[in-house]
């Protein structure tokens, strides 16, 4: 399994703006459940922390492996998304790692 977590800061000169603009990201990735082949689940999180070094937005998503997410990258309803919030992101952060299972995991331990 393939984890995918990307976070963003939002535009947004007043707090009505900025929330508007969060929700948008929200819906706009919450639509693309049960569309994209491989992905197994997608949550989308939003900061309640307000510290000034936190993103605003975070996307916490797993693919069944990194031709999924490759695909992912690709897909048109993806891709209409990242279109549509074109402007609104102003910073964007990514992590992409692949989750082992328990024996996988065992089996590098024993060899370090």
């Amino acid at each position: 399994m393939v984890k995918h977590i990307v976070m963003w800061s939002v535009v947004g000169t007043i707090a009505v703006e900025k929330q508007r603009n969060i929700q948008l990201v929200r819906d706009c990735f919450l639509g693309l459940k049960n569309s994209i082949p491989g992905l197994i689940s997608l949550e989308i999180g939003v900061d309640l922390s307000k510290v000034d070094y936190a993103c605003d937005v975070v996307l916490n998503s797993e693919f069944e492996s990194w031709e999924a997410l490759e695909g992912y990258s690709t897909h048109p309803a993806h891709l209409r998304v990242r279109d549509e919030l074109s402007g609104i992101r102003i910073a964007r952060h990514q992590v992409d790692y692949e989750v082992l299972d328990a024996r996988d995991a065992m089996a590098g331990a024993a060899t370090t």
